[in-house]
């Protein structure tokens, strides 16, 4: 749901991070093979919470699996893709991704509430 204060639902928001996880974590740092299609994080409309829940359990086994599979020296090497002006690395993105996830999850939450009253 949305209104005039929120302009992306709860269910693109977590489109967006199954995607942003999914590539980032899952095809970048453990070569999944997965395919980001961003456009459709946020344009895709009505899915399912159960097919949600499964997209978002599924994303947890591929962080799980992949994070496990890293070792310190590959934490301290430079991240693949240069995603800002800097290089960084593996370790800094990492914190990165979990800021992006943190900042994404008050906003639905935020959005709950503005939408229950």
């Amino acid at each position: 749901m949305v209104n005039q204060d929120v302009k992306n639902s709860a269910g693109n928001l977590c489109l967006h991070l199954i995607g942003n996880l999914n590539h980032f974590i899952g095809a970048t740092m453990g070569n999944s093979g997965y395919v980001r299609q961003r456009d459709l994080e946020f344009s895709l409309k009505n899915i399912p919470v159960e097919e949600l829940t499964k997209q978002i359990d599924t994303t947890i086994v591929t962080i799980e699996t992949t994070l496990k599979s890293l070792t310190e020296a590959d934490l301290q090497k430079e991240y693949k893709r240069r995603v800002f002006e800097d290089t960084m690395t593996t370790e800094y993105f990492l914190v990165h991704l979990t800021m992006h996830l943190a900042y994404h999850l008050g906003q639905i939450n935020y959005h709950r509430r503005l939408l229950d009253n």
